[in-house]
């Protein structure tokens, strides 16, 4: 009987990972050839690479799709990060390429995320957990074929739970309602009011109120000559000239008078004011 040898055949993830290891290899060399390059060279050699490597950027890109933010303004913050771990990279360590770049990547994401797409900042370290919750919550969700609770979070990351509701929350401040928006459905008889129409302002009327009483308290403190004085000059806008001809004095009398009348409302008005603050 004819012995018979098999052999396997190479599995697609063999041959990934030993295509993986020549690229790794070939970037090195070249990286290595860069150090002595010129500057022409050397800036050639680096967008080599880095094209090489650009669907490992993109796969670290993926893993952040889920923040809402637009694809590919998250794209091209990965190829900004991959860019820089090329520049960085030193072969005589001897490590991978992509084992050095993965983490620079995705911490030039994380760094994105969290500096510019906040309306509201929250403080920085809610900021990062935010990022984690996104990460934790898909494996909980997976794990338990259920939407995890904040006490399965906080135990999954090691957080306290307050924090990881804290952070949780933080996510309106990512992208918060417009007032504009409408409350209701369209159509017929739908709600069609916004945010807007529920808010509630500042009435100024019960500030004028308020005031209009002070002064009214004021003014009865006055002789009806100096009341005459003040209607005449600030409702019926009469000038100076005009009231002095009206009450038989100089204009220079009137515009004495009206001086003192109103330093005399002032100091009524402030009296008047620190007693009810009192």
């Amino acid at each position: 009987m004819t012995a018979l040898t098999i052999v396997a055949s190479p599995t697609a993830e063999h041959r990934d990972a030993a295509q993986s290891d020549a690229r790794d290899l070939r970037a090195a060399e070249l990286l290595e050839m860069a150090r002595s390059a010129s500057e022409s060279e050397r800036r050639s050699i680096h967008q080599r690479v880095v094209l090489d490597y650009l669907e490992v950027a993109e796969a670290v890109a993926r893993r952040y799709r889920s923040h809402g933010q637009d694809w590919d303004d998250v794209r091209q913050v990965a190829f900004v990060g991959l860019t820089k771990a090329v520049m960085r990279f030193e072969p005589s360590r001897g490590v991978g390429l992509v084992s050095f770049a993965v983490p620079t990547v995705a911490g030039e994401i994380k760094r994105h995320l969290r500096d510019r797409t906040w309306t509201v900042r929250p403080p920085r370290r809610l900021q990062e957990l935010h990022l984690r919750l996104d990460v934790a919550n898909a494996e909980l969700a997976q794990a338990l074929g259920r939407t995890p609770t904040v006490a399965e979070l906080a135990a999954h990351l090691g957080e306290p739970r307050a924090m990881v509701a804290e952070a949780l929350d933080c996510r309106q401040s990512m992208r918060p309602a417009s007032l504009d928006a409408e409350r209701g459905e369209d159509g017929p008889g739908g709600d069609t009011t916004t945010l807007a129409d529920s808010l509630g302002v500042e009435d100024d009327g019960y500030a004028r109120a308020e005031l209009l009483t002070t002064l009214r308290r004021a003014c009865r403190t006055l002789t009806p000559r100096e009341r005459r004085i003040l209607y005449l000059r600030f409702t019926e806008e009469r000038t100076q000239e005009e009231i002095a001809r009206e009450i038989g004095v100089t204009q220079m009398q009137v515009s004495r008078l009206l001086t003192k009348i109103l330093a005399t409302l002032r100091a009524r008005i402030g009296d008047e004011e620190q007693r009810l603050a009192s």
